[in-house]
């Protein structure tokens, strides 16, 4: 089976916060902007405008031979929309059981220290543009309720442009919520014209990263190992039927939070 292929960023800060895709076939572009409808207006430049982004390097070699996604540009804030996991520790013992395992197919897997599941691509939006963008998604998330689903299956991902592979949870149930979830989110980013979701997304949280197209490395064998890890693990059934509470929203360094009912 081909790695399926996600839309995972590659700089450090903007690690693994674009995901989707289609499995078994090449990536979607980001969908052209809604005709007719004339871009919002961005004042650039403003006195008094802060800087908590200046110029950063692209030289991969400082974050670990990850590239950037998109080039950094002053002004630009980095976005991603998403549902965090806290994990518990039965969770990061069965993370190292995986990640031990899967290493001795490819020695440069890192685990992720950080878990989500992404409910946007990482998409870019203006400093001026934040504060509205929030209080939107503010107001078309506010009617969810809380509600549970299960991930445990281990499938293989690498991003669009192929310069990084993932191990990875998808989900198994509780695709629809998380699909009413996405429609909300596309909405508002329409509003912006900025990229929508995947149109068949692969729900999943990420486990372990590494540089390079490594997936035919992990994919067959090794992908049934890992299952049978899963599988295998005391209370994994229990375990990875995850209720989500709350959405974040990331944009450059500010984080915003949309409690679920």
């Amino acid at each position: 089976m081909r790695a399926a292929l996600v839309g995972y960023s590659s700089s450090e800060e903007e690690e693994e916060e674009q995901e989707g895709g289609r499995r078994g076939g090449g990536a979607q572009g980001p969908p052209p902007a809604s005709a007719g409808r004339p871009r919002l207006p961005v004042p650039a430049g403003l006195p008094g405008d802060p800087e908590p982004e200046e110029a950063v390097s692209d030289d991969s070699s400082r974050h670990g031979g990850r590239v950037r996604g998109f080039p950094h540009e002053r002004g630009n804030w980095a976005t991603h929309v998403y549902l965090p996991y806290r994990v518990q520790e039965e969770f990061l013992e069965l993370l190292e059981l995986l990640v031990s395992h899967a290493r001795t197919y490819v020695s440069s897997l890192a685990a992720m220290e950080e878990f989500h599941l992404s409910l946007s691509q990482c998409v870019v939006l203006r400093y001026h543009w934040i504060d509205p963008f929030v209080r939107s998604l503010k107001e078309r998330l506010a009617s969810f309720d809380r509600f549970f689903c299960v991930a445990d299956q281990v499938k293989v991902y690498t991003n669009q442009n192929k310069t990084r592979t993932f191990i990875g949870l998808e989900v198994s149930a509780g695709h629809f919520q998380l699909l009413e979830l996405v429609s909300e989110v596309d909405r508002v980013l329409e509003e912006f014209d900025l990229p929508t979701f995947y149109k068949d997304p692969l729900f999943h949280i990420s486990l372990a990263w590494c540089v390079g197209d490594l997936s035919g490395r992990l994919e067959g064998q090794c992908l049934r190992e890992l299952q049978d890890i899963v599988d295998g693990f005391e209370d994994s059934a229990l375990l990875l039927r995850i209720q989500w509470e709350q959405i974040h929203c990331k944009s450059g360094n500010k984080y915003f939070s949309f409690p679920l009912r």
